[in-house]
């Protein structure tokens, strides 16, 4: 084994190599948002491996909005590539850079990817900390837009989801923190026709050996510019109520105000996997479509300022 890929399986990445494959770590999940604004719909597909000594398994979901439809199932003979971006669960799940297929009962997601709009930093998400092995969690928005085509059956319908935008992410490491939030949105109003942004956020309980402390990262995507904002080259605060999610975000020249609600509505409910037990918990809250207020600030003006009414807002526990 290389020194880098040694490395690597402490859950850490060098800089500028691409987190997508799999570190081996316990948990390792992958997840995938697509939006469609013009048909107020919104369609989340998710697969997490994970590690057993009997054999690898995966968490599958698919979940959808309109409807509180949540179709998910625990899958043997999980496999996911540590060389490329590749995953597979049995009959359920396959995915790679330009395509995601999912099957879960009657529910079924088929489709491409296409003008994604990749991850351009030299450090991952999580920024130094992407770079520090052992940690107990990783994060990583590796797809910040593009667009979708093909279909998706849900609940008995048929979706066409051609024109979606797309975001996706990975997480990994030795299991979910013991609370977490997380927030999501790409389609806003008003927003200029010139501009194209995309905004996610997380945070939990960050452990490394016995210590542990809160940890919030943001991300804004402004046309091709990535800001990131994550400790120690950034302040981020985060105070997160039962139907409320805020977000204060400062680095130099930049800073940014995320004001999230669900609205009083019932969220989704997603698997969480409990990987030495071979199941799923469900403790994972998401509004598919929550309200979103962002505010971006560029050396004292605004940049950005617009609503999504089809945010991703989550908060979960284990």
């Amino acid at each position: 084994m290389s020194v880098a890929a040694a490395y690597r399986r402490t859950g850490a990445d060098l800089p500028w190599s691409d987190p997508r494959p799999t570190h081996g770590a316990q948990m390792e999940g992958w997840f995938w948002r697509f939006t469609d604004a013009s048909h107020g719909r919104v369609l989340v597909v998710l697969c997490g491996v994970n590690r057993h000594p009997d054999g690898d398994w995966a968490t599958v979901a698919i979940a959808s909005h309109p409807g509180r439809r949540v179709a998910s199932a625990c899958v043997d003979d999980a496999v996911a590539s540590p060389d490329r971006f590749a995953v597979r669960a049995g009959d359920a799940f396959e995915a790679g850079p330009a395509h995601v297929s999912a099957r879960v009962g009657d529910d079924e997601v088929d489709v491409r990817i296409q003008s994604t709009v990749p991850w351009p930093l030299r450090l991952g998400g999580g920024g130094v900390f992407s770079a520090l092995p052992w940690l107990g969690q990783y994060w990583h928005p590796h797809a910040l837009g593009g667009r979708a085509s093909g279909t998706a059956r849900v609940a008995g319908e048929t979706w066409a989801l051609d024109g979606a935008t797309v975001y996706a992410e990975k997480n990994w490491g030795a299991g979910f923190p013991d609370r977490w939030w997380w927030g999501q949105a790409d389609t806003f109003e008003p927003t200029p026709a010139e501009q194209d942004v995309c905004v996610a956020f997380g945070g939990g309980r960050l452990r490394a050996g016995p210590a542990a402390i809160d940890v919030t990262g943001c991300v804004v995507r402004i046309d091709q510019r990535v800001i990131r904002f994550a400790p120690p080259t950034a302040l981020v605060r985060a105070h997160i109520g039962e139907d409320t999610w805020r977000v204060r975000a400062r680095r130099r020249g930049w800073r940014v105000e995320l004001d999230g609600h669900g609205g009083g509505q019932e969220p989704h409910v997603l698997p969480v996997p409990v990987p030495a037990e071979r199941h799923n918990v469900h403790t994972d809250y998401e509004h598919l479509a929550g309200t979103l207020d962002v505010r971006v600030h560029h050396r004292g003006a605004v940049v950005f300022a617009g609503r999504s009414a089809l945010a991703g807002l989550e908060i979960g526990s284990v």
